[in-house]
């Protein structure tokens, strides 16, 4: 049996893909939309995709069930559990608690577990050329690498109204009655690690086993003291800000992403065009360098992407397809460059990359405002806006600042002033630069803190410091 993740630093999602080299076949667990990778490791190691399937309706990211199945004619199966609000809505085979995929001597084996959603299952792995029994979990986003996903997105980002509670209490039977049935040895494959939005202690280890979890996940005590009340008050507490275009991924994944199929080449386009393009607000530019460059001077009315590492993250942060359809043209050194870029974007169906330019002359540009954090004392803003997560906030902040995270600004207008001038700060520099520009796009006057929260903490200690004794 061959297991090989496919993990994206992006977004901390992992996907998988286990094939039978006696039988030179294939299935693919909760693939990402851009999907060459996927192809690569099949060619390479000489199989053929005939399954593609995922463990739940994704959140964070743009599923690529439809997109490797329409280019390799694989067979699609996804969850029939959790009620008929938690139905996919395209053609697919329907996978029920029990049921199975089979390759060869490799048993997949779905087994409900409720909780992060209700439709959620997890896949036992089961490699008959050396067992009778699962091996492997893939738990998706039911168990992480020493964590659990979270029962609070269908509030936070999907509309929903206080099913967490419920939420909760299906992920603690979920544990009690199907992972903590499962040995020790069994080895599990979660579907993020650290840095995802979908828990909020996410580990960075690849892998954990049960028994591993079992001894010391923050969890375990309270499902060895049946204390269920104790584990959803904990479950509950604390957890991050959900980006608000995880409701729009949910609606797409549900209903099916639309296909993209081979993808054209990106083109370089001429500045002159570029610069008369823009004049006519026909296209919007995503300026891809880090806070200082742009902060040094941008394209007006640009979009901050800072680099490949992140873009969809931050992407998803400024840019909503279901309100803006104006093609993207990316500030890249090469296609090459802008063609990656475009991979990452694809993943939270932003769609509408149209080229690239590896230069500003000739571009419309402008400076965008800074302020220090010494200028701030006396500066007459109207808001002063933290774009951290709201625990970041609870433990430490601006005094008088207002929270409310980069990932939910734009879908959040009406808590921000109709006039007047926001100054804005994350931790480093890097989501404040992100956010500002999506609020300077919007209308709004916005002024960037220098340095931001880390700048401001030491300067404040600095004049400590210089107070006399």
């Amino acid at each position: 049996m061959l297991l090989e993740r496919i993990y994206d630093e992006d977004l901390a999602q992992a996907s998988y893909f286990i094939g039978c080299q006696a039988k030179g076949e294939a299935v693919v667990v909760d693939a990402r939309r851009d999907v060459a990778e996927y192809l690569d490791l099949a060619q390479r190691h000489g199989m053929q995709i005939v399954a593609v399937t995922e463990t739940h309706i994704h959140a964070d990211y743009l599923s690529g069930t439809r997109e490797l199945a329409a280019t390799t004619g694989a067979d699609i199966y996804v969850s029939g559990e959790g009620g008929q609000d938690w139905q996919y809505g395209f053609e697919a085979n329907r996978l029920y608690h029990g049921d199975t995929i089979r390759i060869g001597n490799i048993t997949i084996e779905a087994r409900h577990t409720p909780g992060h959603t209700p439709e959620h299952l997890a896949m036992l792995v089961t490699d008959g050329a050396f067992s009778d029994a699962p091996g492997y979990a893939l738990t998706g986003d039911f168990v992480f690498a020493g964590d659990l996903g979270r029962p609070d997105l269908l509030d936070e980002a999907a509309g929903g109204v206080d099913t967490r509670f419920e939420g909760a209490r299906q992920l603690f039977a979920s544990l009690r009655d199907e992972f903590l049935t499962l040995g020790d040895h069994v080895q599990v494959f979660p579907a993020h690690g650290a840095g995802s939005a979908c828990g909020k202690a996410l580990g960075a280890l690849p892998s954990t086993t049960v028994g591993y979890e079992r001894l010391n996940a923050w969890w375990a005590p309270y499902l060895r003291d049946n204390d269920e009340q104790g584990f959803i008050d904990e479950l509950l507490d604390g957890q991050p800000d959900a980006h608000a275009y995880f409701g729009r991924m949910k609606r797409e994944n549900k209903d099916g992403p639309a296909l993209l199929g081979p993808l054209a080449p990106l083109g370089r386009m001429a500045n002159d065009d570029l610069a008369r393009r823009l004049e006519a607000d026909e296209l919007i530019f995503v300026d891809t360098r880090d806070q200082h460059a742009v902060h040094a001077g941008t394209v007006a009315r640009s979009l901050n992407v800072p680099g490949i590492a992140k873009a969809a993250s931050y992407g998803a942060w400024v840019y909503d397809p279901e309100k803006e359809n104006r093609p993207l043209i990316l500030l890249a050194e090469d296609q090459a460059y802008a063609e990656e870029m475009r991979d990452h974007l694809v993943r939270v169906g932003i769609d509408t990359v149209a080229g690239f330019t590896p230069e500003l002359d000739g571009l419309p540009m402008t400076t965008p405002r800074t302020i220090s954090p010494a200028e701030l004392e006396s500066f007459d803003a109207t808001l002063v806006l933290d774009v951290r997560n709201k625990t970041e906030h609870a433990d430490g902040h601006i005094p008088g600042s207002k929270q409310l995270s980069g990932g939910r600004v734009l879908w959040n207008l009406d808590q921000l002033p109709d006039e007047g001038t926001i100054v804005t700060y994350c931790q480093s520099g890097v989501r404040n630069a992100v956010t500002a520009s999506a609020l300077r796009r919007a209308g709004y006057d916005v002024v960037e803190l220098e340095g931001s929260y880390a700048g401001w903490t030491a300067w404040r200690g600095s004049q400590r410091v210089a107070q006399p004794a």
